[in-house]
């Protein structure tokens, strides 16, 4: 299989009103060197809409949230990739407009020319970003892999619910270290 790390909405206004201190970050990292020694390509995904909030309609209460409180304006601080986990240069930087690291972006054809089939994911939140490409990656027919300890959400008990009982159904979910046991280089 060939594989991408897929880093998803790790951005500084995110990262700053969901970390909980706990390592997360450091975590994430782990995984960012980890595939780069194995040659696995690392994507980053980021959330920004346009200013006027155009793409958000009245029905998708999340996003309606989101533009009523001005947040994620392309180019806007905060919507940058937190500096700790930053992408280095012809890092593939992916924007989307929803949910789903698919939704109004172009991961799928950025995919597809790279012949990737699998996909290895971590980001915040677990509930949102995570959940919503699982769903849809599985539909597209993607081996997935979920990185629990590379997720993080602002309700731990939802996140639990998602990585052991939810996920598991679609994707193998394995903690960073033990991925990383798994990832030898190509």
């Amino acid at each position: 299989m060939n594989s991408a790390l897929l880093v998803m909405d790790v951005q500084q206004a995110i990262v700053d009103a969901v970390d909980d201190g706990s390592g997360y970050l450091s975590r994430v990292r782990k995984a960012i060197d980890a595939a780069r020694a194995a040659d696995i390509p690392v994507i980053y995904v980021v959330i920004a809409l346009r200013p006027g909030f155009p793409e958000v309609g009245t029905h998708n209460k999340p996003l309606a949230a989101i533009a009523q409180a001005g947040l994620y304006v392309e180019g806007a601080p905060g919507t940058e990739i937190h500096p700790e986990v930053a992408p280095r240069p012809g890092d593939v930087v992916v924007t989307k407009r929803r949910a789903s690291a698919f939704s109004g972006s172009d991961l799928d054809v950025v995919l597809r020319a790279r012949g990737i089939d699998h996909l290895v994911l971590t980001g915040i939140a677990t509930s949102a970003v995570v959940l919503s490409t699982v769903c849809q990656a599985n539909d597209l027919d993607f081996a997935l892999t979920v990185l629990p300890d590379a997720c993080l959400d602002p309700d731990p008990e939802l996140h639990r619910a998602l990585v052991d009982r939810l996920f598991p159904q679609w994707a193998n979910v394995t903690p960073v270290d033990d991925w990383i046991k798994t990832t030898t280089p190509r």
